[in-house]
C-alpha cells in the first residue's frame, strides 16, 4: 500500500496539493485501452471541463477517478488519497452525479435530504440549510420532488453531493436537458459552489459554449487519450503575441504602415470589410494605432481576432465533433 509522504503532508497543510490527480491511468477491456495513460490535474477551486468526441472514454473516466470501475494501471489521488489502494479517505472527498440523481418523488426536497444525512456519518443536519441555500432551493424544499422541474432536480441532485461538504464535486452532463433559463441558472450556481465553498468541480459536457464560460480549464480526450490541457478565459500577458482585426479606410496604406512596422505581422486581408487580420505584441497596439495616425489611415474598430472553444476544439481532435 502506498503511504502518504512527509512532503505530500506539508504540501496539503500548505493548500498546495491538488485536489485531483490522474496519473497515468489505463483502463483495458478486451485487449483494448479504454482510456490510455491519462493524466491532469485539478486544483482548488477550479472548475474543468472534461472534453471529447463520441467514444472518447469521458464516462470511463469519470468512473475510474469514482471507483466505480477498477483500472488497469496507474492511480487516482483525490486530495492525496488513492483511489486503489484508500478507498474510503478517497471516495469521502468525491460528491458526483453521474447519471440522472434519483430521489423519492412523493417526499419533499428536504425529506429526501434528512433521509440522506440519515443514512451519512458525520453530516450536521444544519449542513442541509447551507447546501439548499448554495443552489438556490430555499423556496422549494417543502414541495414533493414529483412537482419539480429538470432544473430544480439537478439542483437537489448537486445539494445532496455537497452534503458530506466534499473537496471535489463531479458533474456528467449536468445542463443536459435544461431551457437556456436553467442552463444560466446552472452556471451560476456552479460558479458559486466554486467560489464560497473552494469546491473543485468536474464539469463532462458536450457544449462547448457553457464550458468556454463557466471552465477554467479544458481537459480534451480522445481514444481515451489526452490530446489537450488548455486554460480557459486567462488574460493575455503584454509579452503574449494577440491576433488582432482592424477595420481601416484604406488597405493598402494599412498594409504598407503594417510592413514598416517592427513586430507586427500582417497574416489576412478581408477585403469586403476592410479588415486586415494581424499578429502583434499588446504592447505594440499604441505604437501601430500613433502610426495609422501619422500616415492619415482611418481607424474605425479594433477586434481581438479570437478562436472559440468549438474550433480549438475541431483542431485539436482532428475534425470529430464533440458528443
Amino acid at each position: 500500500m502506498e503511504r502518504t509522504s512527509v512532503n505530500q503532508l506539508q504540501s496539503d497543510a500548505a493548500g498546495d496539493l491538488p485536489v485531483l490527480q490522474m496519473k497515468s491511468v489505463t483502463k483495458m477491456i478486451k485487449g483494448k485501452a479504454i482510456v490510455n495513460q491519462l493524466s491532469f490535474e485539478i486544483r482548488k477551486g477550479e472548475i474543468v471541463g472534461l472534453l471529447g468526441p463520441n467514444g472518447a472514454g469521458k464516462t470511463t473516466a469519470i468512473r475510474l477517478m469514482t471507483g466505480l470501475i477498477r483500472m488497469t494501471e496507474g492511480d487516482v489521488l483525490v486530495h492525496g488519497h488513492s483511489i486503489r489502494h484508500d478507498f474510503r479517505q478517497a471516495i469521502a472527498h468525491i460528491g458526483a452525479i453521474i447519471e440522472n440523481p434519483e430521489f423519492y418523488s412523493h417526499m419533499s426536497g428536504l425529506d429526501n435530504l434528512k433521509q440522506y444525512v440519515r443514512m451519512s456519518d458525520g453530516i450536521a443536519e444544519s449542513r442541509i440549510a447551507e447546501v439548499v441555500e448554495l443552489v438556490g432551493l430555499q423556496n422549494a424544499m417543502d414541495k414533493k420532488v414529483k412537482a419539480y422541474s429538470l432544473g430544480m432536480r439537478q439542483r437537489l441532485g448537486i445539494a445532496q453531493a455537497l452534503l458530506h461538504s466534499p473537496k471535489l464535486l463531479i458533474l456528467d452532463e449536468p445542463t443536459n436537458g435544461l431551457d437556456p433559463a436553467g442552463i444560466r441558472e446552472m452556471r451560476e450556481y456552479m460558479r458559486k459552489i466554486a467560489e464560497v465553498e473552494g469546491i473543485s468541480i468536474l464539469i463532462s459536457s458536450h457544449m462547448l459554449g457553457e464550458i468556454e464560460q463557466i471552465c477554467h480549464q479544458a481537459v480534451v480526450i480522445q481514444n481515451g487519450t489526452l490530446v489537450k490541457v488548455t486554460r480557459l478565459g486567462a488574460q493575455d500577458s503584454t509579452e503574449n503575441e494577440v491576433s488582432l482585426s482592424v477595420r481601416v479606410d484604406n488597405l493598402a496604406a494599412a498594409a504598407a504602415v503594417i510592413q514598416a512596422e517592427e513586430g507586427v505581422r500582417l497574416t489576412g486581408t478581408d477585403e469586403q470589410h476592410s479588415e486586415l487580420i494581424i499578429s502583434l505584441h499588446d504592447r505594440k497596439v499604441p505604437e501601430l494605432v500613433a502610426s495609422f495616425s501619422a500616415a492619415k489611415v482611418g481607424l474605425y474598430r479594433i477586434t481581438e481576432h479570437k478562436q472559440s472553444l468549438e474550433d480549438d476544439f475541431l483542431k485539436w481532435t482532428g475534425g470529430n465533433r464533440i458528443a
